[in-house]
């Protein structure tokens, strides 16, 4: 959520934005609205001091009593009315974009985000590749079918050596992040609608949400959700900055709107598996630690041995909430080239004001400044599937994760 002092003071800049991030936002409306609120909260403000001063005297002045009595009813509507602009103004706010990094490209979908650097060299297979679905039915290990049978579409059993798989993988993970100094959770796979709301998922990914029915509740899409609610209301020491944390949870999002899109497969499903990593630190620090996070998430994909680009995420692939977004798309064979496997975003202030998340440095008192970035997704494991398949139709697992799997291979079955 934008400050309102910004906006009073950068009206303009804020207008430019909006429209940039092509949310139609009547700035000047808001900016009189914000104006008559504030002229009314003064008259509000005079009318109290008058009826507490006049209450001294209305033992011994029968005129002071009714005074009091006509202020009484001015108060309660005057008091009305501002309650009424202040909503007004909120329904605005709540609705409203973050502010944009200097560097964010232009463009209007992912096709203008921008490359930074590619990482890692693409393989070249000397026989029919296979996709990631092709190769779980083949060797046994995943089965989109039964998923759909016992669910729908868009769930998925991993089994066998890929369940064994997924679950080494996932932990090698979380183990990479404690060694970097997170702290692990195991959060609630439900959420209330206020933190959907604080951490920016309502209103703008409201038909992304799975609603449980007659309960003030959410499956969670990702554990950012939980992860920054964690802290609402909270004033966090400075001193104990920046806080990281990571969590591993199934997520379920509808995917509404993305019919047809990379629907072979589990790429774009309903439920799937992540770990997040989350950082609370001061406004100074954000940038920092918002490559930090990318930092990390390079490095899990240079040790796995996937290639990989980073790109710059433009304008109108950015989220309202963030103010900065990278992507890692890793290569996929069976797709001739780059798809999402992790995003990174800087939220500054807007998830901490919606939740009222503050921090303390000696008298200094602020917001504080949130990053919400992927570590890892079920992506990385398909993309492993594909980039280790071999000529007999086994895949060949990472070193890095062979003391967790137990097995060097999966291999069809006779």
């Amino acid at each position: 959520m934008i400050d309102i002092k910004l906006i009073r003071e950068n009206a303009e800049m804020l207008q430019q934005n909006c429209i940039r991030r092509g949310y139609p936002i009547d700035m000047a409306g808001l900016v009189k609205l914000d104006a008559d609120c504030r002229a009314l909260g003064v008259e509000i403000e005079n009318l109290r001091s008058e009826r507490n001063r006049l209450s001294k005297e209305c033992a011994a002045n029968p005129e002071a009593r009714e005074k009091v009595k006509q202020i009484k009813v001015q108060l309660g509507e005057k008091e009305s009315k501002f309650d009424e602009l202040q909503e007004r103004i909120r329904q605005v706010l709540i609705r409203m974009p973050n502010l944009l990094a200097p560097d964010v490209p232009d463009g209007s979908d992912d096709t203008g985000n921008v490359e930074l650097r590619k990482v890692g060299t693409i393989p070249t297979f000397d026989f029919p590749i296979k996709d990631h679905q092709q190769l779980g039915e083949d060797l046994d290990i995943l089965d989109i079918a039964r998923g759909a049978k016992v669910a729908q579409t868009g769930f998925y059993y991993w089994k066998g050596q890929g369940a064994m798989l997924a679950q080494a993988f996932f932990f090698w993970v979380q183990k990479f992040l404690v060694e970097r100094g997170f702290t692990m959770f195991m959060t609630p796979c439900a959420a209330k609608e206020r933190t959907l709301f604080g951490t920016g998922y309502l209103p703008f990914f409201a038909d992304q949400t799975y609603n449980l029915s007659g309960e003030d509740l959410a499956l969670i899409g990702t554990s950012e959700q939980t992860l920054v609610g964690y802290h609402a209301d909270d004033v966090l020491d400075a001193a104990d900055f920046p806080l990281c944390y990571t969590a591993y949870t199934p997520c379920f999002r509808t995917e509404a709107g993305s019919y047809g899109r990379a629907s072979r497969g589990i790429f774009r499903v309903h439920q799937f598996h992540k770990v997040e990593q989350i950082i609370f630190c001061k406004p100074e620090d954000s940038v920092k630690y918002h490559e930090f996070c990318l930092e990390n998430e390079e490095a899990l994909l240079q040790a796995l041995g996937l290639p990989y680009h980073v790109v710059n995420v433009c304008v109108g692939d950015l989220g309202a909430p963030g103010y900065k977004k990278y992507d890692i798309e890793a290569y996929f064979p069976s797709f001739g080239g780059y798809r999402e496997v992790t995003s990174n975003t800087n939220l500054t202030s807007f998830q901490s004001r919606r939740l009222n998340i503050r921090y303390k440095d000696g008298a200094e008192r602020d917001y504080v400044h949130t990053i919400s970035a992927t570590a890892a997704t079920d992506r990385m494991i398909i993309c492993i599937m594909e980039n280790y398949q071999q000529p007999d139709g086994s895949i060949i697992v990472p070193e890095v994760l062979r003391p967790y799997t137990g097995f060097d291979r999966i291999v069809p079955k006779k």
